[in-house]
């Protein structure tokens, strides 16, 4: 099965922003393995195979350059990786469903089930079969259940390991993980199959950080990880607002109670709002779960954080139309940044959608401006067509405009020289912080109306 140069052959279905990363550093990590990853989106695989990767994230170029050619490859042909492989991870998407039973909570497993029959169609020999995507509890048995229903007499084992990557810090997080979480069947095969996966990450990851657990906990493990991490940041955006109605500053509030070593100081900084394709659809996820097995109650705990999200987005808007005298009609507003979060193309979920949406409803004139992520910005927006402008260069982006909606922590927007911006801006020149990363003493200052998170406004005329 695997070729004579490599000890085994890795297969990864799924040429996203888990499959591409995680791949590349095992073929980094791991010379003696052969990696090939797959996908049926040929523009996607092309784009694998220059220096203009479908997605950025720092660092995973370079290891590309390194590895691609020599034992990594990418592919459309999916059926011809699934017989030569031994080891297959799963990373297909898996977003909420929108139709029917669960719809808006539940994961839509159908690119999943189709792997997994591509999967029983395709295979020769017996595989190890492993779970990378985020999937619901019990998905890993529906997989084993599809795939024992073969008349080859071949023999699938389905492991779960869950992804704890941050975007724009994967390549980081793959090289020197927190913890690296396996899990199988407590049976002689599955525990079998379970210690090949450990063996491919103990390659670099010592063994004290590699995890084993059974297939529940596993799947459980992820949800609820990133429904903890939302959780702190909603709850640190609920206090913003009480901030802004008492002068208190969010900033000191967070400090003070971040060196609480019981608290500790991480996922405690006030913002627009979450973002990406995990933290909602996680916490929908572990919902609609807590829901199908009658806990109600614990249903709405989880589902309350998605609310407050939702409330501190929605509130962003709100303080932008009030503080530009309650109409934004033919405005030019600035949107700097519009990834879901720095160092990453990703814009799913992002923050900077809803406000865009809100602004165009309110008949605003929307300005785009994002170093990485304007390509998927505009598709985001496409049913919007010429109605939106996008212009890389912030000092461009900001010309003329009646104010700034900073939305994505890009060290980019810190460095800038607001004195220029403010000249070219309209006046009164509004800035809206909604990462809190500015100067706001200095802005000031130069002549803006600054409204942060979490603190009061520094403004030069006061609202009636």
């Amino acid at each position: 099965m695997a070729d004579k140069k490599f000890e085994k052959n890795l297969l990864c279905i799924g040429a996203g922003y888990v499959g591409g990363p995680t791949m590349t550093m095992i073929a980094h990590k791991c010379p003696q393995y052969k990696v090939t990853i797959v996908d049926v989106l040929p523009e996607k695989i092309k784009a694998w195979q220059t220096d203009d990767l479908p997605i950025y994230e720092p660092g995973l170029l370079e290891l590309i350059k390194l590895c691609r050619g020599k034992n990594l490859f990418f592919s459309t042909d999916v059926e011809t990786g699934i017989k030569e492989a031994d080891i297959i991870f799963i990373s297909v998407n898996t977003p909420t469903k929108t139709f029917g039973e669960g719809a808006g909570k539940s994961a839509d497993l159908q690119y999943w089930e189709k792997t997994a029959r591509d999967i029983l169609r395709t295979a020769e020999s017996d595989k190890i079969i492993v779970e990378r995507s985020t999937l619901p509890v019990k998905t890993a048995i529906a997989m084993e259940r599809i795939l024992s229903l073969n008349e080859k007499g071949l023999k699938f084992e389905v492991v779960s390991n869950p992804e704890f990557l941050a975007e724009g810090s994967a390549i980081k997080d793959l090289e020197k993980p927190d913890r690296v979480l396996i899990g199988s069947k407590e049976n002689e095969s599955g525990i079998k199959a379970r210690n090949e996966i450990v063996e491919i990450y103990a390659n670099w990851i010592p063994r004290d950080r590699l995890i084993t657990s059974n297939l529940m906990s596993s799947e459980l493990s992820k949800l609820v990880a990133n429904s903890f991490l939302a959780q702190r940041i909603s709850s640190i955006n609920s206090i913003s607002a009480l901030c802004e109605k008492v002068d208190a500053e969010i900033s000191e509030v967070a400090h003070a109670i971040g060196k609480d070593s019981r608290i500790g100081d991480k996922f405690l900084n006030a913002s627009v709002g979450f973002g990406g394709s995990c933290f909602k659809k996680d916490i929908l996820n572990l919902v609609y779960l807590c829901e199908t097995f009658g806990l109600n109650e614990v249903a709405a705990y989880w589902e309350s954080i998605v609310k407050m999200n939702e409330y501190q987005t929605s509130r962003f808007v709100q303080t932008i139309n009030k503080a530009m005298f309650n109409t934004l009609t033919n405005k030019r507003i600035a949107v700097f940044g519009f990834a879901f979060k720095a160092n990453t193309s990703d814009t799913r979920e992002t923050a900077a959608l809803y406000v865009t949406q809100k602004l165009m409803m309110e008949k605003a004139h929307v300005v785009i401006s994002d170093p990485k992520a304007i390509k998927n910005a505009k598709n985001d927006l496409k049913n919007y067509g010429d109605d939106i402008e996008f212009q890389e260069d912030p000092y461009k982006a900001a010309k003329s405009a009646h104010a700034i909606a900073l939305i994505t922590e890009w060290d980019l927007y810190k460095t800038l020289d607001y004195t220029k911006i403010y000249h070219e801006m309209e006046k009164p020149a509004f800035i809206f912080d909604g990462r809190n990363i500015l100067d706001h003493e200095k802005l000031y200052k130069i002549g803006f109306e600054v409204y942060p998170i979490g603190k009061a406004p520094l403004i030069h005329f006061k609202e009636g």
